[in-house]
Order: C-alpha cells, then sequence, then structure tokens
C-alpha cells in the first residue's frame, strides 16, 4: 500500500502515529464488545473450567498467530529485523516479568489494555490503576527503578546471531506457524461453539487479533517509505504507556509516533464502542483494602510489562504472533503467576469460605471485595 499521500500531508511521524490511532479504535472497539481478558481466562481455565472467556482468548491468539504467520509466509511481512526477534533476549526477564505481571493483572483485575478499556466505560478504578502502571512502567524504564530492571535482566541472556523466532532456533519448516494457527483456530472454534459465544464474542475476538497483524502489516509496509527508520511493531501496552503518560506531561520533547496514537486510540474506540451500546458507567473503590491491591496489582504490573518485554497483549499476542522465544516464555509465566495468584488471593479456602486476602485484610462490616 502506497502512503505517500499521508506521508506528504502529515509528515512521517504523524502518519505512523495516525496509524497507530486509527489501529487502536478498532482495537478498542473489538476489546469492549468481546470482553476480551487474559486474566479472565486465566482464572477460568485455573478453576477447572475451558469457558467462554478461556474461548475468546483462544480465538484471539489464533487469530493474532494464524495471520502473521500466513503473511510472513506468503512474502507478504517481514518482521525479522523486529526488536521482539532481535539476537538478545532475556529469559530471567521474561520468567519474573512475567510472574509479576501475572499477579499484578489478578489483582488489578485486568492487564494493561483491559485496564484502559476499561477506563474509557467509566471505570475509575482501571483508571487511577491505568495511570499507576505507566508511572511505574515509565520509572522501570527510565528511573529509579532502571537499575532494578537492568539487574533482572542482565541475570539471564539468551543468544543465537540468527535472532530469537522460535521456529527457526528449532529448525522446523517455514509452514510450521500456519500450522500452529490453524489448530488453535481449530480448537478456539470448537470451544467457540461448545460455549455458544454471540455474534459479538466472535467478532470482537477474532477484531482483536487481526489488529495485531493490522499493526505488524502497517508499520513494516510503511517502514519502506520513509525515510527516517521507522520501527517494525504491533500491539503493545506497557512501553506505550509510558511514552504516551510523557507524552502528555512533556510534549515539548516528544515525538509522535506509533505508541502515541495507540494508547488514545484505544481509549477512544472503548469509549465509542460503551456509549453506543450504552455501557458507561461511573464506578470507584468500595474500600480501602480493594484499593491496596489495585495499586499492588498496577506496581507489578508495570515492573513485570518492562521486564517480559511487554504485557498480555504485547507479549501474548503480539510476541506469540512473530513466535518470540522470550515473548512465549513471558506469556507461559504471566499464566503461572496469574493462576498462583487467584488461588492465593480470591480463592475461597477453608471452613468458613474466605480467600486468603480477606483473611489478612480487614474490610468494614459493611464492606464487600470490590470488583
Amino acid at each position: 500500500m502506497d502512503f505517500d499521500f499521508l506521508i506528504e500531508r502529515f509528515g512521517e511521524a504523524g502518519t505512523t502515529a495516525l496509524g497507530g490511532l486509527v489501529l487502536g479504535i478498532m482495537f478498542g472497539v473489538f476489546a469492549q464488545k468481546s470482553q476480551f481478558c487474559l486474566r479472565a481466562a486465566v482464572v477460568e481455565f485455573a478453576r477447572g473450567q475451558i469457558g467462554p472467556k478461556v474461548a475468546i482468548w483462544l480465538l484471539t491468539f489464533a487469530a493474532a498467530v494464524g495471520g502473521t504467520q500466513a503473511l510472513i509466509t506468503y512474502g507478504a511481512l517481514d518482521i525479522s529485523d523486529s526488536r521482539m526477534l532481535a539476537s538478545y533476549g532475556s529469559l530471567s526477564g521474561a520468567i519474573v516479568g512475567g510472574l509479576l505481571f501475572g499477579a499484578g493483572m489478578v489483582l488489578a483485575r485486568g492487564c494493561g489494555a483491559r485496564l484502559l478499556v476499561l477506563a474509557a466505560t467509566g471505570n475509575l478504578r482501571a483508571l487511577f490503576s491505568g495511570l499507576l502502571f505507566a508511572a511505574v512502567a515509565q520509572a522501570s524504564l527510565r528511573g529509579v527503578l532502571a537499575p532494578v530492571r537492568e539487574g533482572v535482566v542482565n541475570a539471564w541472556l539468551l543468544h543465537n546471531d540468527g535472532g530469537l523466532e522460535l521456529i527457526s532456533f528449532l529448525g522446523l519448516g517455514s509452514y510450521t506457524g500456519i500450522y500452529l494457527g490453524v489448530a488453535c483456530f481449530a480448537i478456539a472454534i470448537y470451544f467457540g461453539i461448545r460455549n455458544r459465544l454471540g455474534f459479538w464474542a466472535w467478532l470482537g475476538a477474532l477484531g482483536v487479533g487481526s489488529m495485531v497483524v493490522g499493526g505488524w502489516w502497517f508499520t513494516y509496509h510503511l517502514s519502506y517509505q520513509t525515510f527516517d527508520p521507522t520501527q517494525v511493531e504491533s500491539m503493545t501496552f506497557t512501553g506505550p504507556s509510558a511514552d504516551t503518560l510523557m507524552y502528555f506531561l512533556l510534549p515539548s520533547g516528544a515525538e509522535l509516533d506509533f505508541d502515541v496514537g495507540l494508547v488514545p486510540g484505544v481509549f477512544l474506540g472503548s469509549f465509542m464502542a460503551a456509549l453506543l451500546s450504552r455501557n458507561l458507567k461511573l464506578q470507584g473503590f468500595k474500600d480501602g483494602s480493594s484499593m491496596v491491591r489495585y495499586i499492588l496489582g498496577a506496581v507489578f504490573m508495570g515492573m513485570g510489562g518492562m521486564l517480559a518485554g511487554g504485557c498480555a497483549v504485547g507479549a501474548g499476542l503480539t510476541g506469540g504472533s512473530a513466535f518470540s522465544i522470550t515473548a512465549w516464555v513471558a506469556l507461559a509465566a504471566m499464566w503461572a503467576g496469574a493462576a498462583a495468584t487467584d488461588a492465593l488471593v480470591d480463592r475461597e479456602w477453608g471452613a468458613d469460605r474466605r480467600s486468603l486476602w480477606s483473611r489478612y485484610v480487614r474490610l468494614p462490616n459493611h464492606a464487600a471485595p470490590a470488583n
């Protein structure tokens, strides 16, 4: 596709941001309508069910993997120069960061992308947690937490001159990605039918996954038409949330890019979808203990996302679709961290049927744990 008209009108940086904005709006609409959420899928699976939340996540993952690998196989996409497939990667960062992020998204009741979608519908808990998540991510990237991040990341590095793409690393055939994508689709469709997903769940789940493919395709083709180097990337929300926060706080020292368009786009898309479906509703914290868990969750996700090199969308969908070794390790760690945290914090144990969180964090007599 020729982007010359847009580049002449908006400039290279403006065109990149515009692409992020458009894709972000569509992502926000699809995510809001499908209720896509990795945390909900993990909790459902960890409690012995493969219900609608797992089915929606599988459909999204299958769309991202299948679409990306199909474009790569047939020569319409090349992401070998992507940061996610660089010759160096951190396994320690992926493991520790993934565990932290998984724990954080259970405590905050949503990953970074989900908090952004919920905030746009009037959920003030999600808005507060999302802003704190972005601030901690920025502190981990360039602030006071940067030395901690660097220490963990450098503890266990993986190096391969040919890049850290799992399929080539294992010496598998070029069609392996498509085969795995088709297999994921078959499994996802089976569970989608079994759980009787509605029209919007199907469309939204496939749409979210397709936006990952769209992000790869847009930035790849734009990179061939810009004078300045354009990073080939797609949907992710840890680094972009931090960058967008700094762009609005210090606009004089920031530049427009894909990330700065993406985050506001998702917020706008989710808001429009909620407005049209009459799902806007102001919600806040009900008690002090619920606020504590959201704060801890946001902090864990901000630090964990930076260590892992991505969030539930960035590592789980975008990195997963690229078959990045560290992204797949991070995704597995997120599942493990989320399942363990759900068992420790939210699952009811013992004769009094209370969770460990409610045993050790006192609630007022009239208060109930916030959703």
